[in-house]
């Protein structure tokens, strides 16, 4: 990983971004990374545009909020704009298909995938951030793969764990194929 990575995990209320990004802070923590997290969302609780935003280093970091983004995962339409200026050349953007109907366009690798409906199809619309994390994770080599299933597995109600292991083996599966 280089010294300094910013990541954004963005969407609408609702689609657990706020957790997927605790996740994510907590698997790279493991590995030795200092993370500083920051998080933004409208005051509905649903639908809103939501974003939690991640300072990744190696040490201390210069500054720990957001100048220009790595990676960026855009679960919903209502967050492409926020982050559309941000996008540095050569990062990684992650959109669902179907929610994200006109993603930013630009010079960095767009990967769309139909996270949403995967989701629906394991059995519930709510694990798509689980998805997104796996996919982010493999496109971008961020941490190992055992440390964010053990974080998920150990973060995921007992009723939930399956689920979300489907979830993670999916978004990993999609991000490689």
């Amino acid at each position: 990983m280089e010294q300094n990575v910013e990541i954004r995990l963005s969407g609408s209320g609702g689609q657990g971004l706020m957790l997927a990004a605790g996740i994510l802070s907590q698997a790279l923590v493991n590995e030795g990374r200092t993370v500083a997290q920051s998080q933004s969302y409208e005051p509905t609780s649903r639908g809103g545009l939501s974003r939690s935003d991640l300072v990744v280093s190696e040490g201390p970091a210069d500054y720990p909020l957001i100048t220009g983004l790595d990676y960026l995962v855009i679960l919903d339409q209502v967050a492409v704009e926020e982050s559309a200026d941000l996008i540095r050349d050569g990062a990684v953007v992650l959109t669902d298909s179907k929610m994200v109907t006109e993603p930013p366009a630009g010079n960095f690798k767009l990967v769309q995938l139909p996270m949403t409906e995967t989701a629906i199809a394991l059995g519930n619309r709510r694990i798509a951030n689980t998805i997104a994390l796996a996919a982010l994770t493999a496109l971008g080599g961020l941490c190992a793969r055992e440390v964010l299933e053990k974080v998920v597995t150990s973060r995921s109600p007992k009723a939930y764990v399956e689920l979300n292991q489907d979830a993670l083996a999916k978004g990993w599966e999609m991000a490689s194929g």
